[in-house]
């Protein structure tokens, strides 16, 4: 079976409205430049938030901006009389991060220092509202079979994630199926990573700090070593945890920051340490903090230091539906063939999408972004990521397919 034929012959796959014109297409490409020269942190994305808003007005709809004034959702079409639930959701995250971008050779470098887009939330961003204006014609034409809702989120990257406070501001009122995508640097552009079931990790952030009298580095003996004891800590908490918990939950502390002492000689009396602890499921996620305080106390406690520890709750797993993660295959399948999706595996990168999945079904796909051929091994969170910018229609045209399929199936 042709490619072309295997598109025809899928369900759904004949008359899928809401391709995009090249118009469009170098539009959004524009419009994503534009965002990735003027990143913004999280809870201070004004100028990201106003660009959307008045594209979304330019389109004759009536986006709201979020209570804390960065982040807005947008709703496409109206619910039929008496629907309970009638909203098909399109998620995406619009802030930066705090690192510098090192790319050279580009006219859409980042413009303000140590700041960048280095996680794609730039293109996220730019798919969705791709998606809004293809689908807002779609409706303006009378043929949106189900309302659909745009969520502009901000401070993805801010622990425990701006999704947390977007719910509470009620933008899941109503909404029935969310999608999202997140950019992935090692599928090409033109394919899909799909996983039903979990496909990120669990992210919680973990700061110690350790207080003893110190001494001369001549009589440990006499001292609390608290050097020692933050490197007992270091390397000893993870064992501990290997033999306390499940092995399949991935249960897994990485410090990312030891600081301690000022002179050769001298045994400080304070102690610093910073990690993350990310774990694969949700039972292992909500025994972490228990499990990890006892094995700090532990080792605290055997060396005479004094512990305190500030656990903070980050974001559990991002657990796909089942059900939707299907509707995204068939969705990609409808337009690009299912040659066009891979398989992906659990990452353990954290998210913060998973705070709308603890509410209703959904499901995030990775959306490639390599250049086909490349061969330099890239990742997110550095800062000389870019993207192949076809990508952009790529993830257009699966969140259109995807909200005209599920009216579908619903009927």
């Amino acid at each position: 079976m042709s490619r072309e034929s295997e598109e025809v012959e899928r369900p759904g796959a004949v008359a899928l409205h809401g391709t995009l014109s090249e118009s469009l297409r170098a539009e959004l490409i524009e419009f994503r430049r534009d965002l990735h020269m003027h990143p913004e942190l999280g809870n201070q994305e004004f100028r990201t938030t106003a660009m959307i808003k008045a594209r979304l007005e330019q389109a004759g709809l009536e986006p709201r901006v979020l209570a804390a004034g960065t982040g807005l959702i947008c709703d496409i079409g109206t619910p039929a009389p008496g629907a309970v639930r009638p909203f098909f959701a399109i998620r995406a995250d619009i802030d930066a991060l705090p690192i510098p971008d090192t790319k050279a050779g580009v006219p859409y470098r980042s413009t303000v220092p140590d700041r960048a887009h280095a996680c794609g939330h730039d293109v996220h961003t730019t798919v969705a509202l791709g998606a809004g204006l293809v689908l807002a014609e779609l409706d303006r034409q009378g043929l949106l079979p189900q309302p659909v809702r745009l969520i502009f989120q901000p401070a993805e990257e801010v622990l425990p994630g701006g999704a947390a406070d977007a719910i509470e501001s009620g933008v899941l009122e109503g909404v029935n199926k969310i999608i999202a995508v997140h950019c992935d640097p090692k599928v090409d552009a033109g394919v899909i990573g799909l996983r039903p079931g979990p496909i990120t990790s669990a992210c919680d952030r973990l700061e110690v700090t350790l207080d003893g009298p110190g001494g001369h580095t001549a009589r440990p003996h006499l001292t609390t070593d608290l050097v020692t004891a933050a490197a007992k800590i270091v390397t000893e908490v993870p064992a501990l945890l290997a033999r306390r918990v499940d092995a399949r939950s991935g249960l897994a502390v990485t410090w990312g920051r030891i600081e301690s002492g000022h002179a050769c000689n001298v045994i400080p009396q304070h102690a610093e340490l910073s990690g993350t602890v990310r774990c694969l499921d949700l039972e292992g996620w909500r025994e972490a903090p228990d499990l990890v305080h006892a094995a700090i106390d532990e080792i605290a406690t055997l060396h005479r230091a004094k512990s305190q520890i500030d656990y903070v709750r980050g974001v559990p797993p991002v657990v796909n539906d089942p059900v939707v993660t299907e509707l995204l295959r068939d969705a990609q399948t409808a337009r690009r063939g299912s040659y066009a999706i891979e398989d992906t595996e659990q990452s353990l990168g954290g998210e913060d999408f998973s705070w709308y999945l603890e509410h209703v079904p959904g499901a995030m796909a990775r959306l490639g972004v390599r250049v086909p051929g490349d061969t330099v091994r890239r990742d997110l969170h550095r800062g000389d990521f870019d993207v192949d910018e076809s990508a952009i229609a790529v993830g257009v045209e699966l969140f259109t397919a995807a909200a005209l399929l599920d009216a579908r199936i619903a009927l």
